[in-house]
């Protein structure tokens, strides 16, 4: 398998598109969230999936600050990254690179993709960086795959604390160097 990590050019941001809704149903495995009345995972009544990737137009408006990366196998598309810089990170001010968002079509789960793809990630943007997941029983697969990724790919020097934030409430966050 040839897996392979690109900065997602505004041509292909429809890909994205199509990919996120399963990534939000899956979160609402997670996160207890439910479709709104028009059949969208949001909580507003955004009542298309048209209306709702609207909402991601930032992070192609914003080059070398917001890194939208889709991630294929064998040219396919199997997942994305979301890698925020400041001013868009949550983080201390020593973070350069923030993982919004991360995600695998369940396909290629369990196959080292999730891995490469990251190894890929760090190595193309060295610094210091943050990703934050849910801590909760119901996500112990995603605890488990940050563990052992970073573990991989940083030689062990990770960090990993429970953090509290005002809009997202308790978050596992992991922050490493490399």
């Amino acid at each position: 398998m040839k897996v392979e990590l690109q900065l997602c050019s505004i041509e292909e941001k429809f890909i994205i598109n199509n990919i996120y809704p399963l990534y939000l149903h899956d979160l609402s495995e997670i996160w207890g969230h439910q479709i709104n009345r028009y059949g969208i995972f949001e909580e507003s009544d955004i009542r298309t999936l048209a209306e709702q990737n609207l909402v991601f137009n930032v992070w192609w408006e914003h080059p070398g600050v917001l890194f939208p990366y889709l991630i294929k196998v064998d040219d396919i598309p199997a997942g994305f990254a979301f890698v925020a810089t400041p001013p868009y990170t949550p983080s201390p001010s020593y973070i350069n690179y923030y993982l919004n968002e991360f995600f695998l079509l369940r396909t290629y789960r369990g196959k080292g993709v999730g891995e490469q793809a990251i190894r890929q990630l760090i190595d193309r943007m060295p610094g210091y960086w943050e990703l934050q997941t849910n801590p909760t029983n119901r996500n112990k697969r995603a605890q488990n795959f940050w563990r052992k990724t970073l573990n991989i790919c940083t030689n062990g020097e990770y960090t990993e604390q429970l953090g509290h934030y005002y809009e997202d409430g308790e978050k596992l966050v992991f922050r490493f160097c490399r």
